[in-house]
């Protein structure tokens, strides 16, 4: 026994860098369990009408339209959102929503689903209008299709077009979707013309406030037949004539409250955020669970144990040198 000891005493270094290659061989290699827990799947979906295109927000003292602000606020969700939470990404225009992305996992799908949500934008529409009422009926179908629970965020302005009155409104309250939605309202307090581009995405004046013929609030009417949206479409003609576009918090909570759902205005802030990772989690299922942080704990440790004996001997020789004092 004793000659045992005293070959590990002899040999401590070197076992313990042994230990040490091993662990991180094993961290290289991202060792996975199967565990069942409580996950997070949030399903993004980004108005993609053209009154998304108003530059009404700033990001670093910039202004930026708030396609570009859901942008950032979809990727700075991602990057807040733990391993083994899902992500799936879809556009809302018209009267429908279109999904992109089927639930990826966030760590080992991250370049997959931030460059897909850089790649969003109004072109991606299929046709003109904005009718949120009709969007969530579809979104609801959504649900069905992805056939796991999920949360909706659904980043938009609340402008819609035509607008909602006794005539066209839509009656929600057959809705069953209303606890795993949340409406996030992106846009200024503040009326502002909306931009209008060409097929090209070449700016050519803004849209006008004659919204029978344009309806403004997304991509027109006609900007199916290309014929009629090169290379200029119709404009406003003065300033008087512009279609002025504000994010419509008091429709989005009606809504939102009609079907039993959440509101919150996106903000660029630690708030925010922490809000949205505070959803309850969507299910719990079996998923893999990373062991690398374990090992890599382990291998920092073992190189911390190889200067234990140099440390103990600085202590001794310091304890030493002040009793000689």
């Amino acid at each position: 026994m004793n000659q045992y000891i005293s070959i590990l005493k002899s040999h401590y270094e070197s076992l313990l860098l042994i230990a040490v290659a091993l662990l991180l061989l094993l961290a290289i290699y991202k060792p996975q369990i199967q565990l069942k827990q409580d996950v997070h799947n949030y399903l993004l979906i980004a108005d993609v009408s053209q009154s998304m295109n108003a530059q009404d927000l700033k990001l670093n003292n910039q202004a930026v339209s708030r396609m570009d602000y859901t942008k950032h606020l979809m990727k700075r969700v991602v990057e807040t959102s733990s391993c083994g939470t899902y992500i799936s990404l879809g556009v809302f225009a018209a009267e429908n929503v279109g999904l992109l992305l089927m639930p990826l996992e966030v760590c080992a799908n991250y370049d997959v689903i931030t460059d897909s949500i850089d790649h969003l934008e109004w072109r991606m529409a299929w046709r003109g209008n904005s009718r949120l009422s009709f969007g969530i009926k579809s979104a609801e179908s959504m649900f069905d299709y992805l056939n796991i629970p999920a949360t909706m965020l659904f980043f938009t302005d609340g402008d819609e077009a035509p607008k909602v009155n006794a005539i066209n409104k839509l009656d929600l309250s057959s809705v069953q979707i209303g606890k795993n939605l949340l409406f996030v309202g992106v846009g200024g307090h503040q009326p502002v013309p909306v931009p209008r581009y060409n097929s090209s995405n070449k700016w050519v004046g803004y849209w006008s406030s004659d919204t029978k013929e344009n309806s403004a609030g997304a991509v027109g009417d006609t900007y199916s037949d290309t014929s009629k949206d090169e290379p200029d479409p119709i404009v406003a003609y003065a300033e008087f004539d512009r279609y002025l576009s504000q994010l419509d918090s008091d429709y989005l909570k009606q809504v939102s409250a009609e079907i039993k759902g959440g509101y919150i205005e996106g903000q660029d802030s630690p708030e925010f955020y922490s809000y949205i990772q505070s959803q309850k989690p969507s299910a719990s299922f079996v998923t893999a669970y990373s062991l690398t942080w374990l090992y890599l704990t382990l291998a920092i440790l073992m190189v911390l144990l190889i200067y234990l004996p140099d440390m103990r001997s600085l202590k001794i020789l310091s304890q030493f040198k002040y009793g000689r004092k």
